[in-house]
C-alpha cells in the first residue's frame, strides 16, 4: 500500500490531497503542487491527465522544493503507484520497431547501455518480469520512463520522444 501527498505550497504548506492508489485527472483535486511527501510505496508523477506527459518517480520521503529538485513545472496532473514485485526480473530491448531486429535482454541495471550492446537507439521493448525505469541518458540521467509489465511496440507507447535509451534499471523495494 502507498501513500503520497500533495501540497499546493513549498515546505508542505497550503492545501493538500492525500493518494492512495493510481489517480488519472488530480486537477480538480488541487490547482498547483510545490511539495510532495511520499509517506510509503512508489508513485510515478505525471504533467498530464491520463499518465502523460513528462513523469517523475518519487520514492519514500519528503520533497520540500520538488520543481527545484526536478526541474519539472507545478502541474502534477496524474499519478500511478507502482506495485511491488518480489521475483525476478527481465527486459528484452529491440532495435527496430514491433519487436523486430537485434534483441538484448537485461535483468538487472544497466548503467550504460551504449557499453555493453554498443546501441542506443531502441524501438520496442517487452517488459516480461517486474518494472522497470528506463533513462534517456547513461547513469540514470535525464528524463525517465515507467515501464510495467507489457509489450511497447514502438518508444511512443512508453510516451518517449525519441528511441535514444542511455540506462535501465529495475524497480525494486528496498
Amino acid at each position: 500500500m502507498g501513500k503520497i501527498i500533495f501540497y499546493e505550497d513549498k515546505n508542505f504548506g497550503g492545501r493538500y490531497y492525500e493518494c492512495m492508489s493510481d489517480c488519472a485527472d488530480l486537477h480538480s483535486m488541487f490547482d498547483h503542487c510545490r511539495s510532495i511527501r511520499v509517506e510509503s510505496g512508489m508513485f510515478m508523477i505525471y504533467d498530464r491527465p491520463g499518465y502523460m506527459g513528462n513523469q517523475y518517480f518519487m520514492r519514500r520521503g519528503d520533497y520540500s522544493d520538488y520543481m527545484g529538485m526536478t526541474g519539472m513545472n507545478d502541474c502534477v496532473r496524474s499519478c500511478r503507484m507502482i506495485p511491488t514485485h518480489s521475483g525476478s526480473f527481465r527486459l528484452r530491448l529491440y532495435e527496430h520497431f514491433d519487436m523486430g531486429g537485434e534483441m538484448m535482454e537485461l535483468t538487472d541495471d544497466c548503467p550504460n547501455l551504449m557499453d555493453r550492446f554498443r546501441l542506443s537507439n531502441f524501438n520496442s521493448c517487452n517488459v516480461l518480469d517486474g518494472h522497470w525505469l528506463m533513462y534517456e541518458q547513461h547513469h540514470y540521467r535525464g528524463r525517465h520512463y515507467y515501464l510495467p509489465p507489457g509489450r511497447y511496440r514502438s518508444f511512443s507507447d512508453w510516451n518517449a520522444l525519441s528511441s535514444r535509451v542511455g540506462s535501465i534499471r529495475p524497480i525494486a523495494y528496498i
